[in-house]
């Protein structure tokens, strides 16, 4: 059953893309100046948007607060002059917001050396940790594919106390998805197209408005 069977993240990224997960190593200087500029825009970011003026505040839901996130983490990173940090590209060399992964941060060490990392933040409420909901998806397209990198996949958990519209950002977690394993959802699809066709549509109302 491939909806219980779990897969190694790296191996998925590799078949779909061509593309290297690389490990943290705590020991290499340029992903330990990644790591510290991640931690140091999550502190910032938790910090700016726990503000009574934040423009969270005037969510009515939680998903919606995303994309505050992303903005904050990749100005914040962005402006260091070592960083980059931006909005992937796909196999088309078009920007794509939708999907994983949600930020490309690239290093640039003072020798010209490259060290690329793609981060991806999530929001979820504290008490919902150890929930086995899926909250993670990659689905990986030929045409939209994201992943154009051997590089670094981290996962930034950010976690809020569910209070409605009056969230308290409190805590984050860097997660390394070198060491990460996904289930496959497979799914039988179809179209209004293909739904509504003569010979499939057995009766319908005679008022049509």
């Amino acid at each position: 059953d491939l909806g219980i069977r779990k897969f190694p993240f790296p191996e998925v990224v590799m078949a779909s893309s061509g593309k290297k997960v690389i490990a943290v190593n705590l020991h290499d200087p340029a992903q330990k100046a990644i790591l510290e500029k991640i931690s140091m825009a999550a502190n910032q970011a938790i910090a700016d948007l726990n503000q009574p003026i934040s423009p969270v505040r005037d969510l009515r839901r939680i998903n919606e607060a995303s994309r505050f996130f992303e903005n904050h983490l990749r100005k914040t990173i962005h402006a260091h002059p070592e960083f980059t940090c931006t909005i992937p590209k796909n196999t088309q060399g078009n920007e794509q917001s939708s999907g994983y992964p949600d930020l490309l941060i690239t290093h640039t060490a003072a020798d010209g050396s490259r060290t690329h990392t793609y981060l991806d933040p999530k929001l979820y409420e504290k008490k919902s940790q150890a929930s086995s909901l899926r909250t993670f998806y990659f689905e990986p397209r030929t045409r939209t594919n994201k992943i154009q990198h051997d590089a670094m996949h981290l996962l930034l958990g950010i976690s809020h106390d569910g209070k409605d519209g009056a969230w308290t950002f409190t805590s984050w977690k860097i997660c390394d998805l070198s060491k990460f394993q996904v289930r496959l959802k497979a799914e039988f699809q179809a179209s209004n197209r293909d739904l509504y066709r003569p010979g499939i549509v057995i009766q319908s109302s005679r008022i049509n408005r």
